[in-house]
């Protein structure tokens, strides 16, 4: 099995041993998955897992199905109304932090999004430009430059996160061990010692934000966090538990998804030179380079579980009552029947803004997209205007991709460049 992972041109991989790899999740399948949804795709779109969790699980994988999935009502993202699945996966102590829009449907689902609409907005982001700008600029004038530095730690993940800790308010003494439990949160498990690891960081998480709620309402600083307390103190619009589970799910998707989608367009691009050239036109042909890259390597490479309220056919297979879905972003970002010649990378593809799936479909869009793409536009055309010979330090075929099981995201392990070779 190892062997047939090797490359993205490898022999093609039976039904039978793409879903056994997609329900270990191995570290093979982890380095290099889209063997395994090219072939589930073709033999066994509507693929039964049989996850470590123990919960039945189906996983979609073409584009079509995908799109309907995620915004099929009966596809419910309230993990609480699958109680007995919820504790089998994440356990008693997730329930604090998941009160929030991502895991609740209509009407509370449409409750908490207008809440955070009304103060994530556009305006809010757009003032962001000039301070992420600054931010970027202070993090690359830190590394070295004529010799091999990693921008995962250096550059990648520190943008996003000071940006979505200055949105929210949080202090810059506190970043760092809010960001560190954030990490162990991401890495999920399911032995006794990942699952006992889990809970400490869940349980720190959750009195660091009430703490810092409580500070905002006695000390209010205009940012996002004070606003949802503004918000809160209006009668019935947020309790206690969704402020504090909003302000995680926002901490929380606003800097890894975007940190991991920095690196894997860095690496994109210096492994493609043409591509790159393409991209570096002007500020269009960056932003069109940008989508791209969400829809060829997206940093969500799954969607958050959903359960079937009911029995739902998808394309002739059963999923029955009761039974988890996951959506393959990743998979249906490839799918040959949307997309043209899919595992090529092509800046110029058309179009492709409006019919990836990286940000989502439906109800659940997410909310911070346009933060993700106003961080990605500033950092990836600053850090090639500032370093066009910029290289990666290996070839492209060594690089080291996570291979924690189950991560939330698909990123690089490291990204080691040297920003001017000469």
């Amino acid at each position: 099995m190892t062997q047939a992972f090797a490359s993205e041109e490898s022999e093609a991989l039976s039904a039978q041993e793409a879903a056994a790899a997609a329900s270990s999740c191995s570290r093979e399948f982890r380095a290099n998955p889209h063997p395994v949804y090219a072939a589930l795709r073709e033999s066994a779109p509507v693929c039964p897992l049989s996850p470590p969790h123990g919960v039945e699980t189906y996983l979609i994988t073409r584009y079509d199905d995908a799109r309907a999935a995620l915004a099929d009502p009966r596809f419910s993202k309230d993990m609480y109304g699958a109680i007995d699945a919820y504790h089998r996966i994440f356990g008693d102590s997730s329930i604090a932090l998941d009160d929030n829009m991502l895991f609740s449907d209509p009407p509370k689902h449409t409750r908490l999004r207008r809440i955070v609409g009304n103060t994530f907005t556009p305006k809010r982001v757009e003032s962001l430009r000039a301070r992420v700008q600054q931010i970027t600029d202070d993090l690359l004038d830190a590394c070295p430059t004529n010799e091999p530095v990693n921008l995962l730690p250096e550059f990648c993940f520190p943008l996003p996160l000071q940006v979505i800790c200055e949105l929210l308010g949080v202090p810059e003494n506190e970043r760092k061990q809010a960001q560190e439990w954030s990490a162990t949160v991401a890495q999920t498990g399911f032995g006794p010692e990942a699952r006992a690891k889990l809970e400490i960081a869940e349980g720190n998480l959750r009195d660091y934000l009430v703490d810092l709620c409580a500070r905002k309402r006695r000390e209010p600083d205009g940012g996002l966090l004070s606003a949802l307390v503004t918000a809160q103190d209006q009668e019935g619009a947020l309790t206690d538990g969704e402020l504090v589970s909003t302000a995680w799910v926002l901490l929380f998707a606003g800097h890894k998804s975007t940190a991991y989608q920095i690196g894997n367009a860095v690496h994109h691009l210096l492994s493609r030179p043409d591509q790159k050239e393409l991209a570096l036109k002007d500020a269009s042909s960056l932003a069109s380079a940008i989508e791209e890259v969400f829809r060829f390597e997206t940093s969500v490479e799954n969607s958050t579980f959903r359960y079937a309220k009911e029995d739902v056919v998808v394309r002739d297979t059963l999923i029955p009552k009761g039974a988890l879905v996951q959506i393959s972003i990743t998979g249906a970002n490839r799918d040959p029947e949307m997309f043209a010649a899919p595992d090529e990378m092509d800046v110029r593809r058309p179009n492709v803004q409006a019919s990836h799936l990286a940000f989502g479909y439906g109800p659940h869009y997410c909310v911070g997209a346009p933060l993700a793409r106003l961080e990605m536009q500033i950092a990836l055309g600053t850090l090639f205007a500032r370093h066009p010979k910029v290289a990666l330090a290996q070839k492209p075929e060594d690089a080291r991709w996570m291979t924690v099981p189950f991560p939330a995201f698909r990123g690089l392990a490291e990204l080691p460049v040297v920003l001017d070779p000469s």
